[in-house]
């Protein structure tokens, strides 16, 4: 109840007092994206079958659950640590770890959160609209949360270091797994927009607020950059 009274005052607007830098940081990750990783994701579909890059996404977002875990604990939300702790637990021994999201089929989706919530819940506002090189749009707020999310991993604590690259690897790939699935709508926004910067920075902040319980769903767009 002292958390749910700390939560940042509901944003309104677009705050953007660094566009300028932005943009160039949004023409850098078209540029990437456009020859880098558009291509990958166009061609690793082709070459490696569905059910396993399927798989391979399983496995990196069944990874990614005790991070969201440690954040639901911070945030005092035991219901939702519970849940994701189950989910984790089933996809790690049933699921084969996690390479099958038998979790999900049984009625337990992943309830996602990360430390940019947590900063949310405990008071931190929003603050300027940030365009993150490769990473995308993001907030200061959620800039800060992404940074604090991968000190404190706690897989990190439990992988040897020599065997740290295969969840940096599956994740990379699960990010371009995602891509090609997404292409339609991510290719829409960067490329078939009149202003793809104005155009990525309204979604994003629509869909992040709404996350938050800030905004209403003012749209169904699926962030490209969240994947």
């Amino acid at each position: 109840m002292a958390l749910s009274a700390c939560s940042a005052p509901a944003p309104s607007g677009i705050d953007d007092p660094y566009e300028g830098f932005n943009r160039k940081v949004h023409g850098f990750n078209t540029a990437v994206d456009k020859n880098v990783i558009r291509p990958l994701a166009t061609g690793t579909s082709k070459v490696i079958p569905e059910p396993v890059s399927r798989g391979i996404t399983h496995f990196a977002d069944n990874i990614s659950l005790p991070g969201m875990v440690l954040n639901d604990v911070l945030q005092l939300n035991i219901g939702d640590a519970a849940h994701n702790t189950m989910r984790f637990l089933v996809n790690t021994t049933v699921g084969i770890g996690g390479i099958f999201d038998v979790a999900t089929k049984a009625g337990a989706p992943e309830r996602s959160t990360d430390f940019g919530e947590t900063l949310h819940v405990w008071g931190m506002a929003e603050g300027p609209y940030t365009e993150l090189p490769l990473l995308g749009p993001s907030t200061a707020r959620d800039a800060l949360g992404q940074v604090v999310d991968y000190a404190l991993d706690p897989l990190q604590l439990i992988v040897p270091s020599d065997k740290s690259w295969i969840a940096t690897a599956t994740k990379a790939y699960s990010k371009l797994d995602k891509r090609g699935r997404y292409s339609e709508t991510v290719d829409s926004i960067l490329y078939d927009s009149a202003d793809g910067y104005a155009q990525a920075r309204l979604l994003y902040l629509q869909n992040r607020r709404y996350e938050l319980g800030q905004a209403a769903a003012e749209s169904d767009f699926e962030d490209p950059y969240a994947e």
